[in-house]
């Protein structure tokens, strides 16, 4: 089983590992920072040093049969080798921007509307975010842009806490979703909380402040159903 760095620490930017098991892509880390592709967030790139200074570029992390990952553009990395993995941050903390973003959006359109996420999406600087929400205007995007700037430039302090399933779902709203998407397999949770504004599970890498998200755009909205609508939003550089 990989440890998983990001879930504790989504600032780590190197790490040291050993190499578990090679397959025909990749290889299995028994302690990695990257973050696993999932949940809409894409994976983290870098690479992986060995101890003779070659370098193998990570492409993606996914969890392939239970097992974590790491595909490689090469691959002549053996079991036992020790390597130093190093997060292209740029990619990263643009990623880790972009998730903070949504979940203020899910936030206020939670706390302001009561309405439920149906789905969700991202790239570094750019998401959309799907509502249980009868009616879109161009009126209402203007307005949400307005709410979710607003709790930018709070600064509100942004945490994570891995809690007990039983404990986790004691918090009335934890899952923000039409449907939970948690299987009864995991027995514990881990909870982003944006205080003052949101706290719901999530196994995403977030910042700590909401004010290094920048200005957010919302640059798009569409009807996905007749309960279902869109919002589309953008970050700057």
């Amino acid at each position: 089983m990989t440890e998983l760095l990001c879930l504790t620490d989504s600032y780590l930017r190197e790490f040291d590992a050993t190499v578990m098991a090679v397959t025909d892509d990749g290889v299995v880390l028994d302690r990695t920072a990257f973050y696993v592709q999932g949940g809409g967030q894409p994976s983290d790139a870098g690479l992986l040093r060995d101890e003779e200074g070659r370098e193998y570029p990570v492409r993606k992390v996914q969890r392939v049969k239970g097992q974590v990952i790491h595909k490689l553009e090469v691959r002549p990395v053996i079991v036992g080798s020790k390597v130093r993995g190093i997060i292209n941050w740029d990619h990263r903390y643009a990623l880790m921007r972009t998730h903070t973003a949504l979940h203020i959006l899910c936030g206020v359109i939670w706390r302001d509307y009561g309405a439920a996420v149906t789905g969700g999406n991202m790239q570094p600087l750019k998401a959309r975010m799907d509502f249980e929400l009868e009616s879109m205007t161009a009126e209402f995007s203007a307005e949400v842009e307005a709410k979710i700037n607003k709790e930018v430039a709070a600064a509100h302090p942004v945490r994570t806490r891995i809690l007990p399933r039983e404990e986790a779902f004691q918090i009335p709203d934890l899952i923000r979703t039409k449907i939970n998407l948690l299987p009864e397999s995991i027995q514990e949770v881990r909870v982003v909380e944006i205080e003052g504004l949101d706290l719901q599970a999530d196994g995403g890498t977030h910042v700590a402040n909401t004010r290094e998200v920048g200005r957010i755009r919302v640059t798009g909205h569409e009807s996905k159903g007749r309960m279902n609508k869109r919002l589309r939003i953008e970050l700057d550089e």
